[in-house]
């Protein structure tokens, strides 16, 4: 808007910003972002708050709310900045929401699965009773800031947390991206998803993953951001994983138990002939590639149930069940028995 460019740079107006920034990020890269807000003439405030899946509270979102209005912001032209990973977007993005009915807010990921993932759509929530995300909205940040350099201090086994969405639209919508992550898992785990002038073996398979994961996941998503359709192949993995992931917190982390449930579901599918065994351990081996769990103790037969039995009252009736048809292509389903699941529950055990 012209206007308000003019009267930001005019100098009638000092610029304010509120930041709520993770802690560990803060710990990394607080420095850098307060400097940057100091040479800019911005009046701003840091809020430093510990944002995991076992602090995602409706808590949280008062204390920063507090916050914001002590700071006391223009609900239309002063956003609220989210810095960090996954769950701290998914926190100040219902805060924003909730504030003045709506206020905006800029996503700012720090982690490899926020950058593919929480960055991508309108969704927010907490977690609420034990349930993951029950409490949430659709309210779409007005801008967000993509920079891969903050991947580089996140520990190797959060790279690989973040390549399990990744695998998740290659496996449903794009065999090219299955490909590259097939070839080039490992090299983007010890690269840290950096683009190197010398990495002519590789291209930049860094920019060309994210770039086609989050390509992928926007063109499912926009046509249905409010889903209002149910059918969504987005929810892949994400069957049986919310019930694991809240039942063994912390022990697995929100990419490795979509994983989980994608190593599952690609038995159901093997199982049902939708794919062959050759496709059936190629997406097997590339999971194990990108040094993602395929299996694990907490996943049993009765929580599978259970989870699917959630999965029902919460769309329609219908288990709207996504399951690959090949490498790169899927299709939902509705008419898997419990004898199929049962059948592949074994035989992903016994593997």
């Amino acid at each position: 808007d012209p206007q308000q460019l003019e009267l930001a740079t005019s100098g009638k107006r000092k610029l304010r910003r509120f930041i709520v920034i993770d802690e560990v990020v803060d710990k990394l890269y607080g420095s850098k972002v307060r400097e940057y807000f100091e040479e800019n003439n911005v009046q701003h405030k840091i809020l430093a708050l510990p944002t995991t899946e076992e602090t995602k509270s409706m808590d949280l979102v008062l204390n920063i709310l507090q916050e914001v209005q002590n700071f006391s912001i223009d609900r239309r032209t002063e956003p609220i900045i989210a810095i960090g990973g996954g769950v701290c977007l998914d926190i100040v993005g219902l805060a924003a929401s909730l504030y003045r009915r709506r206020t905006p807010y800029i996503r700012v990921p720090t982690t490899l699965l926020s950058y593919v993932d929480a960055s991508v759509g309108a969704k927010n929530g907490v977690n609420f009773l034990q349930c993951k995300n029950k409490l949430g909205g659709y309210t779409p940040p007005v801008a967000s800031f993509l920079d891969r350099s903050f991947i580089q201090s996140i520990p190797r086994r959060h790279i690989s947390n973040g390549l399990g969405e990744i695998l998740k639209m290659a496996l449903m919508k794009h065999k090219g991206l299955f490909d590259l992550l097939k070839n080039h898992g490992k090299y983007l785990l010890d690269t840290k998803f950096q683009s190197y002038s010398g990495s002519a073996n590789h291209g930049d398979a860094a920019l060309q993953t994210t770039r086609i994961a989050i390509e992928t996941m926007l063109e499912e998503l926009a046509p249905n951001l409010w889903e209002d359709d149910l059918d969504r192949l987005v929810d892949f993995g994400h069957l049986i994983s919310p019930e694991l992931e809240m039942r063994v917190l912390p022990s697995l982390m929100h990419g490795e138990a979509v994983n989980v449930d994608m190593a599952f579901m690609t038995y159901v599918a093997h199982v049902r002939g939708l794919i062959t065994a050759e496709e059936k351990e190629q997406i097997i081996q590339c999971m194990r590639g990108l040094e993602l769990p395929v299996w694990h103790s907490g996943c049993s037969w009765p929580l599978i149930k259970k989870a699917l039995m959630e999965r029902l009252k919460h769309s329609g009736g219908q288990p709207r069940m996504p399951l690959p048809t090949g490498l790169g292509v899927a299709e939902i389903f509705n008419d898997t028995s419990e004898e199929t699941l049962e059948r592949a529950y074994k035989l992903w055990v016994r593997d």
